[in-house]
């Protein structure tokens, strides 16, 4: 069975960073899909430190990571992966689920879920 959420090293180095920085050591990383974004949908990521009822709870290099139930058939298979540029660094977010996503990167939607499009 594949994974819902796959974090790479370098992501998980960097959102422990972030746990550090932000004194959110011992939280979880909660990852979720909210309606809006161009496309529809858009994902979430953040902090918590209480597991809801429905959650699917995985652990991935040191990380508690959260999912909701609802949102893990959304997500089934998404790569998050941390990365460098001259630019500047960011998460990036591949979902095999997605079948039209917009140029922000973080707006997508899947054959199945539409959800709320928004202007860009």
């Amino acid at each position: 069975m594949t994974e819902v959420v796959i974090i790479s090293e370098a992501a998980a180095y960097r959102i422990k960073e972030m746990m550090t920085h932000n004194g959110e050591e011992g939280a979880m990383l909660r990852v979720s899909v909210n309606g809006g974004g161009c496309s529809g949908l858009s994902y979430g990521m953040g902090f918590e430190h209480e597991k809801k009822e429905d959650d699917i709870e995985l652990l991935q290099h040191g990380i508690n990571i959260v999912v909701s139930k609802e949102d893990a058939s959304i997500l089934n298979g998404t790569t998050i992966d941390y990365k460098e540029s001259l630019m500047g660094g960011g998460f990036t977010i591949d979902n095999p689920n997605a079948i039209a996503s917009c140029g922000c990167g973080t707006s997508f939607r899947t054959a199945k879920k539409a959800g709320t499009p928004e202007n860009c």
